[in-house]
């Protein structure tokens, strides 16, 4: 039911202080990590094409955005792998093994102990998380949330996290399994292996998606050496945003399901669990409780837009939406590149309002008068905000050789103003601009980040109209880039078939097929960066500059809202 704006002095003077000086309002109390990123997955099944498809939005202030490829290699018998802390906070891979700072602008990576090293690892890709390898193996995760405005809740927290000691924290759990895995069943039981032998550091617990084209995995790491994931079926989808999903586990099935051997036990030990009360035992219940509105409505928001059709109800208990979904329509990677960068529009939880419309919702008051819902103060936690280091889609086609079968769709910033380009962990390199730049440091034009952030920021300044601007300029160059790259990957998938013995005899990937995806990819990234530099330019002039200077500065309504008196002349 639409909510209509009630103009109250208290409501006028609350929408003009968020909207000037960006006040945040939560709905409810921060517990700590419904503000974190959002993570949908896809079973190949479920979309148009029949690639599965693993998502992730990396919503962090801090991050250190740069990426890179880190290099296949082989190593001598009886080497060792290095156990690292806070391995991706600031340091530099542009050579590897990389060399730990002592003194990162944003805390440190940290030694912890060594591991036995395998004989070989796989290239894969690198930046504030690691995304996916030259096999193909994607994945994406979500920081998980605990509810401790409970006394159980606080108990869960104390076990779980803060008494959790162990060596492995998500980043380097993810770099090992990328190292490592050839496949998504293999990821996820490497993973297990090392919390159960090295267990969980005291960070807060995750979820991990994770696909190889042919099959899904959702895993959560709940801390200490307690874990648990299951097997996504093909026409289906998932969401998790900061908040523990997995309510089931048949312990009889061990094809679509994987877990710790004390799972169950650890649980009766500890009081939180008895077997003979005929209760089912739900792990996310169990070891990360939350019912975060600011988890669970971006989780009815993504269920809503991909199967609209079972009506769930956004003020809803967060427990009663399925766990899993079949999606209305097959999707394809620019629906959800769509839902990452969504901000409620057309909902009763907006946070803008069109060029020409009166607000209909108060939350449409934190856009502004121009609309701009990424402001960073609304009364509701959209799956595109703000502060997002990138968006990335992990696409793999599971019948296509290995190192071509997986894509990772990349684009720095909010979903809704920044691009995706298609970019190949076995590329011969990355534009220079992936690698450039701090967030601690001056803006320059010749960093990726900072280029989408410039663009993002001025898109800003006149949202509702500035984002057209964008998404004219944007959509058709990405429909025609989405067709191109699979063309490409079925071009390199005829000369990977005819250079085939060189793979199997050395395993390296046949040099014509790395150069037509590196040219290609390498070749597109740049195009896209020069064009968002212009598209910052454009937005600046075009929604700005010459728009502040006519007459009609604000909309009507805004006026009004203010009770703006015109001054007497």
């Amino acid at each position: 039911m639409k909510k209509k704006i009630f103009y109250s002095c208290f409501a006028l003077v609350l929408a003009f202080a968020m909207a000037v000086f960006s006040v945040s309002v939560q709905a409810e109390p921060y517990d700590g990590d419904q503000s974190g990123c959002t993570a949908i997955a896809v079973g190949k099944a479920a979309s148009t094409d029949g690639s599965a498809m693993i998502t992730h939005n990396d919503d962090s202030s801090v991050a250190d955005f740069r990426l890179w490829i880190i290099p296949a290699r082989k190593w001598k018998k009886g080497s060792t792998r290095d156990i690292v802390l806070h391995s991706h906070d600031y340091v530099d891979y542009g050579v590897y093994p990389p060399v730990y700072p002592e003194n990162p602008p944003n805390g440190g990576a940290e030694i912890v102990g060594t591991m036995p090293q395998v004989p070989y690892t796989y290239a894969y890709f690198h930046s504030r998380y690691s995304f996916m390898n030259e096999k193909g193996v994607a994945m994406g995760e979500t920081t998980l949330g605990i509810d401790s405005s409970t006394p159980y809740g606080r108990e869960v927290r104390q076990v779980m996290i803060r008494n959790s000691t162990g060596l492995i924290d998500c980043w380097f759990a993810q770099d090992i399994a990328l190292e490592r895995a050839a496949t998504a069943r293999e990821a996820v039981r490497i993973m297990g292996d090392l919390v159960e032998t090295y267990k969980w550091t005291n960070q807060s617990a995750e979820c991990m998606d994770i696909t190889d084209g042919n099959e899904v995995w959702i895993a959560e790491f709940y801390g200490l050496d307690i874990w648990v994931a299951f097997k996504l079926p093909d026409d289906h989808v998932f969401v998790s945003a900061n908040r523990a999903r997995i309510n089931y586990v048949d312990f009889g099935d061990a094809e679509n399901f994987m877990y710790s051997p004390n799972l169950v036990s650890f649980a009766v030990e500890q009081g939180w669990y008895d077997p003979n009360s005929g209760a089912p035992f739900k792990p996310n219940e169990i070891y990360c409780p939350s019912k975060s509105l600011g988890s669970s409505r971006r989780e009815w928001r993504a269920l809503d837009l991909m199967a609209p059709s079972l009506g769930l109800n956004p003020h809803a208990d967060p427990d009663t939406y399925p766990l899993t979904v079949t999606p209305d329509n097959k999707l394809t990677v620019h629906d959800i590149f769509k839902f990452k960068g969504d901000y409620y529009e057309g909902t009763e939880f907006s946070l803008t309002v069109a060029p020409d419309e009166e607000p209909l919702y108060d939350t449409q008051l934190a856009g502004g008068p121009w609309g701009d819902p990424i402001r960073g103060s609304g009364f509701e936690r959209a799956i595109g905000i703000n502060r997002t280091c990138y968006v990335h889609i992990g696409q793999v086609k599971g019948w296509l050789p290995d190192p071509i079968k997986g894509i990772s769709w990349y684009g720095y910033g909010h979903g809704a103003s920044t691009y995706l380009t298609p970019l190949w962990p076995i590329m011969k390199k990355l534009p220079e601009f992936y690698a450039t730049g701090s967030r601690y440091e001056m803006f320059r034009r010749d960093s990726g980040w900072w280029i989408n952030t410039y663009t993002q920021r001025m898109a800003e300044l006149r949202w509702n109209s500035a984002i057209q601007t964008i998404r004219e300029f944007r959509d058709p160059i990405m429909a025609d880039i989405y067709m191109e790259a699979a063309a490409v990957q079925e071009e390199a998938a005829r000369l990977f078939s005819k250079h085939r013995k060189e793979y199997d005899k050395h395993g390296k990937v046949p040099k014509q097929v790395v150069k037509r995806i590196s040219d290609f990819a390498y070749d597109t990234a740049v195009n896209w960066h020069e064009d968002w530099k212009e598209m910052g330019d454009l937005l600046l002039t075009e929604h700005w500059a010459v728009q502040a200077t006519s007459a009609s500065r604000f909309p009507e309504w805004w006026l009004n809202l203010i009770n703006h008196q015109p001054p007497v002349r």
